[in-house]
């Protein structure tokens, strides 16, 4: 009498097995064990399942199909608490401390709500797609920058004349057996061009060629190995220049600038060469003297504003007929 589990007070029909006691349903004490568990709802399983008492009539309580059935529905209810080590935790936590009603409810729902896959594997899929997704979509940049420069005169005519002084367009124009139509000689011509092109132009920005080490899982895996080298070159800096006071070469005194200028690397990497070259003529590293370069900049843009026709036209817009300005229209 010991063994058998005590009535519990605080159960309530949306939790677990209802009013009932989990352990009461299979028949079971609190000290038992899985397989006792297994057992236990096998045999009342088999003795009240719905296929087994289909054709009984109702009578009175505890008879006829759908009584069996709910009988069944409150068996599976008890053996899907009891069965899972953790769910039984809770359960006879529940049954304990009936007063914590909102963390038996928490508790219940998290667990049935909980998602079924691991999340670690929802990660990695999900990152795997976008970095599929990334390195396609770059692709696509890439091929649309080269078809573009295919279609540019000056860069069409360099290629093409590479392209004969190798002696590429000549292997093209076949005889005999092999001859080809125009269609396909010309398909040819223009995949030798575009070849060229990528070899001889070093396209950087948005529109460069894509690397595998850019896609975010590599970025992520690699994620350590570029935070301690950045660590690293960070000891360096403070140690030369700051501790040993050693001057700045070109790579640093662009990096400065880069800094100041809140461009990222690529797009840094983008500008032309001649733009360098005139920031390290200006010694733009000192930060006094691109205080200045910058209020240049900005007076410039301000001139070029004025002096742009859409930009009057959209200054006199906004003084005439701009947002938050209410007029009425006479017919």
């Amino acid at each position: 009498a010991a063994l058998l589990p005590r009535p519990a007070r605080g159960l309530t029909d949306r939790l677990y097995c209802g009013r009932r006691v989990c352990y009461e349903v299979l028949g079971v004490s609190r000290q038992a064990s899985k397989g006792e568990i297994a057992r236990a709802y096998r045999q009342l399983a088999r003795q009240y399942h719905p296929d087994r008492n289909r054709g009984e009539p109702a009578g009175g309580e505890g008879s006829g199909a759908q009584a069996a059935h709910e009988k069944f529905l409150l068996i599976a209810a008890a053996y899907e608490t009891l069965k899972d080590e953790e769910t039984r935790k809770d359960y006879d936590y529940m049954l304990d401390h009936p007063e914590e009603y909102y963390r038996h409810y928490y508790h219940y729902y998290s667990r049935r709500l909980a998602p079924k896959v691991d999340v670690t594997i929802v990660i990695l899929v999900t990152v795997c797609a976008i970095s599929v997704f990334q390195f396609f979509s770059w692709w696509s940049s890439y091929n649309e920058a080269i078809n573009y420069l295919a279609s540019v005169p000056k860069y069409r005519i360099q290629a093409t004349e590479i392209a004969r002084q190798q002696g590429l367009l000549n292997k093209t124009k076949e005889k005999g057996k092999n001859r080809r139509s125009k269609e396909e000689i010309r398909e040819e011509e223009e995949e030798i061009i575009k070849d060229i092109i990528k070899n001889k132009i070093d396209i950087k920005g948005g529109y460069q060629k894509p690397k595998i080490y850019d896609i975010l899982l590599f970025q992520i895996l690699l994620a350590p190995f570029y935070w301690c080298k950045y660590v690293a070159w960070y000891c360096w800096w403070i140690y030369c220049f700051t501790i040993k006071g050693q001057e700045y070469g070109v790579e640093e005194k662009l990096y400065i600038i880069r800094r100041y200028m809140k461009m990222s690397q690529s797009q840094f990497d983008s500008l032309e060469d001649h733009q360098k070259e005139t920031f390290l003529e200006r010694q733009l590293w000192i930060r006094e003297n691109y205080e200045v370069y910058k209020r240049e900049q900005e007076e410039e843009l301000k001139k070029k504003m004025a002096i742009d026709p859409r930009w009057k036209r959209y200054r006199r817009w906004m003084k005439n007929e701009g947002p938050g300005r209410l007029t009425f229209i006479d017919d």
